[in-house]
């Protein structure tokens, strides 16, 4: 079992928050979006208030399971948000930082 979370402190910029000029509800809109698109990720709860989803990915045999939590913050009705990640794997060969890059990669170049 693996575990990861987005950090300032993470060498890759895909592996820290992510900080963008769009209303909250927008991101996080976007990130649900982003999670119906990816083979393989399955939104299984959301919660609007709080823009939190937490998501399954399936990874085969080997790769086990993952939940996913994705966080957005940021003022109301102001455009100035931050998506964090946290990953929780299972599976003998589980890289959550590998799950982490699958999301983000494609995300990033959707909302920038």
């Amino acid at each position: 079992m693996g575990a990861f979370e987005s950090s300032d402190d993470s060498a890759s910029p895909l592996l820290r928050p992510l900080s963008v000029a769009m209303r909250r509800e927008e991101l996080c809109s976007e990130a649900r979006d982003m999670v119906a698109d990816l083979a393989g990720w399955k939104l299984v709860r959301q919660d609007d208030a709080a823009c939190v989803l937490e998501v399954e990915r399936s990874g085969g045999l080997v790769g086990g399971r993952s939940r996913i939590t994705i966080t957005v913050s940021g003022p109301d009705g102001i455009p100035s948000s931050t998506l964090s990640l946290k990953v929780e794997s299972s599976g003998l060969f589980a890289n959550p930082k590998a799950i982490a890059r699958e999301f983000m990669e494609p995300f990033t170049r959707r909302v920038c």
